[in-house]
Formats: structure tokens, C-alpha cells, sequence
């Protein structure tokens, strides 16, 4: 760094100490508390979370955008926990040169379409929650890399139960063909219809995938219909909080780390 001043480097050397021992404790308690309300907010358990309380019902109708025809998608969901325990499907599909294609299928109670992603956030979830809870609440960190290592595991986590309802992993149509929800689907769908249901930020998305045949050409038409889940936006704005939490503090230690030359950054004793 550039020459720094006597006064300055004891008021950066305060700064830091004043982090270590006050502002990491604080902004660790915001991130449990936000945890904590996170956890609340899902339809299963986390952790201890939701353990004394049934799964809740939602049911949902999906709609597609305007300049879809509004008898092609009829799509009604009811979901229990981290699956759709219920659905009504009713399609209506272009062919080239030829009628439309009509099919009709529903989810049964005894044969749930499990939406995954669900699961894979609140595991995630869990884990950054059990990181937080293992420190003691007069826990004081003694350096930086300290905090960056903690930092670095419980964000990692809440990383990753956000990328879980944001991102859906993708899926080859020959996997979604073969899947075990789209076998469980009665009455099953003709091998060149396939069709996801899956969450894609706050919104549950129904895509339907249909092979036809134009002048000698086989295509895959895509159309799909949306709802919005009102719980995961509000997972998804407290995992926000939380991340925004850490990375402020993280950016401000990596600042004072910069000056690692004329202040003590590093494991004290006592």
C-alpha cells in the first residue's frame, strides 16, 4: 500500500479489532436470524424445523402468456411438501397439416411428482444453518482468514439452496420421457409428448415438449404455463438478505486486509 500515517494505521488497526470482536458477532446473528425465518418458510422440514407441523396444500392454477390460445395448457396443481400430489393436465396441441392433438393426463395422490429442487435448497439450507449454530454466542474470531473461512462455508451453502430454486438441472428429452414422474402419469402420454413440471425462481413452470413432423422434418414444439409459489420468494429474498449480509462484511475485512503490511490481521492470543 501507499505510506500510510502513524494516526491512520492505529485507526485502521481499531477498525479491525473493532470488526473482529462487534461487527462479525452482529452480522453473524443477522444471518441465523435470517436462516431461522428462511427455514420457517418451507413446506419441509429443515433440520428441527417443521417437524411438529403437517405439510401444507396448495393448489394452483398455471397460466400461459397471452398470445397462447387459452385452451391449449389446462394445468391444475395441488402440492403437498416437496411434491405435486395432484394434477389435472388437459393439452391441445398444433400438428402441421393436420388436426390438433388433444391429451388428457393427471398426477395421483399415490403417485406424487417430487419436485426435487426443493429438497436440494433445504439440504443446503441445513447445512449453512448448522455451521451457524456451531459457534458459541461469545465466540470471538481472531483473524481475518478465520472469518473468511466461516464466511466462505455458511455462504457456500446458502449459495447453493438459491441456485437449487433458481437454476432446475437440465434434462436430456429422452431423460424426461423415461423419468419415473412421467411414467407415473394415467393415462400415460404418446412417446412424442413429454412434459416437466419444475421450479424456476418464484414461479413453478409446466413445460411441454411435442415432437411433429413438417414436410419431412422432425421438430420439438415447446410450450409451457406458470404460477407463482409465494413461499419461495420469500425463501429466496431471506437467502438474498443473508448472502448480502456476508458479502458486505467479507468485502469490508478484505479491504482492511489490503493493509496487511502496517496492521495485524492475523491470529492473536487471549
Amino acid at each position: 500500500m501507499t505510506d500510510v500515517s502513524v494516526e491512520e494505521i492505529e485507526s485502521l488497526q481499531r477498525e479491525f479489532d473493532w470488526v473482529l470482536s462487534t461487527e462479525v458477532k452482529s452480522v453473524i446473528d443477522q444471518m441465523r436470524t435470517a436462516v431461522q425465518e428462511c427455514s420457517a418458510k418451507f413446506p419441509i422440514p429443515v433440520g428441527m424445523v417443521n417437524t411438529d407441523r403437517p405439510p401444507p396444500l396448495e393448489r394452483f392454477a398455471l397460466t400461459s402468456a397471452s398470445t397462447v390460445p387459452p385452451e391449449q395448457i389446462k394445468v391444475i396443481v395441488t402440492i403437498s411438501g416437496d411434491s405435486i400430489c395432484q394434477a389435472d393436465v388437459n393439452l391441445k396441441l398444433p400438428r402441421p397439416h393436420s388436426k390438433d392433438a388433444y391429451h388428457n393426463t393427471s398426477i395421483r395422490e399415490d403417485l406424487p411428482w417430487k419436485l426435487q429442487q426443493i429438497q436440494d435448497s433445504a439440504n443446503h439450507l441445513q447445512l449453512a444453518a448448522e455451521a451457524l449454530e456451531s459457534l458459541d454466542q461469545d465466540h470471538v474470531f481472531k483473524s481475518a482468514n478465520e472469518v473468511n473461512y466461516f464466511l466462505q462455508t455458511v455462504m457456500g451453502a446458502l449459495l447453493r439452496s438459491r441456485t437449487a430454486l433458481l437454476v432446475p438441472k437440465k434434462r436430456t428429452l429422452e431423460e424426461l420421457v423415461s423419468s419415473k414422474n412421467m411414467k407415473a402419469l394415467v393415462p400415460p402420454l404418446p412417446r412424442e409428448v413429454a412434459v416437466s413440471f419444475y421450479l424456476q425462481s418464484w414461479k413453478l413452470i409446466f413445460a411441454v415438449y411435442h415432437m411433429v413432423t413438417d414436410k419431412g422434418v422432425s421438430r420439438f414444439d415447446r410450450y409451457q404455463s406458470e404460477c407463482t409459489v409465494p413461499w419461495v420468494n420469500d425463501v429466496l429474498l431471506l437467502l438474498t438478505v443473508a448472502l448480502q449480509s456476508g458479502q458486505q462484511l467479507k468485502d469490508k475485512i478484505d479491504i482492511l486486509c489490503q493493509y496487511n503490511q502496517e496492521i495485524d490481521v492475523h491470529k492473536k492470543q487471549g
